[in-house]
């Protein structure tokens, strides 16, 4: 396996801790709505794709009203409850300085994700920071992947490495032709990803950098 040209990543509980924050706006939504909360299990197991790709099937015509609670509610928060992963910073440094390609992949609101990378001084790291809504359809639609990469220059494929934590970001990989790159402290099982196999498996960003160099 060649070292990689692009590494495009996921953002929420790939490179951040996200969950606290996003499954308190879920169910303080849910509230709003009359609907019975999620236990983090549930979350886990329920949350990947972007709000205007699942809410109208969860709220029906409530949809936007939900999405726009949520949102209101995110905003308010999300900056200072996000917590990077150990050594993602450090990681992100050193591919930089490898001369590799970075960009990000995220179902959270585009300008949700680049303030947040702003705030973390991680932006200027990005070549490219797309998040839902950014491209014509969202992600594991491969539209994102194509955005994420127009200012490179290069084209998806093996040289290019898709790396996040759910199974949307493995079909995303799949159907972009990159090589998809599992990174969870949780092992998976066999089975999990049948459908849309990883190629990689790493615990962590440290694992992810000790591959890679």
């Amino acid at each position: 396996m060649n070292l990689p040209e692009a590494v495009i990543f996921d953002w929420d509980n790939t490179l951040i801790d996200a969950w606290p924050c996003i499954l308190d706006c879920y169910n303080s939504t849910f509230r709003r709505f009359g609907m019975p909360e999620w236990t983090m299990e549930e979350g886990k197991r329920n949350i990947a794709r972007s709000l205007r790709d699942t809410f109208p099937s969860m709220f029906g015509d409530r949809w936007k009203d939900a999405r726009e609670h949520y949102y209101d509610t995110f905003a308010k928060v999300h900056l200072e409850r996000m917590v990077p992963f150990a050594h993602t910073e450090a990681m992100l440094r050193v591919l930089t300085d490898k001369g590799i390609y970075l960009a990000v992949v995220s179902n959270k609101l585009g300008d949700f994700l680049r303030a947040e990378a702003r705030h973390l001084g991680w932006d200027s790291m990005f070549g490219a920071l797309v998040g839902a809504t950014d491209a014509q359809r969202d992600k594991p639609d491969h539209a994102p992947v194509h955005l994420a990469l127009q200012p490179s220059g290069i084209a998806p494929g093996p040289n290019v490495w898709f790396v996040g934590d759910s199974f949307v970001d493995l079909q995303c990989a799949h159907q972009s032709g990159c090589v998809a790159v599992l990174m969870r402290p949780e092992a998976p099982v066999t089975g999990e990803f049948s459908d849309f196999p990883h190629n990689i498996y790493v615990e962590d960003a440290q694992k992810l950098l000790s591959l890679i160099r």
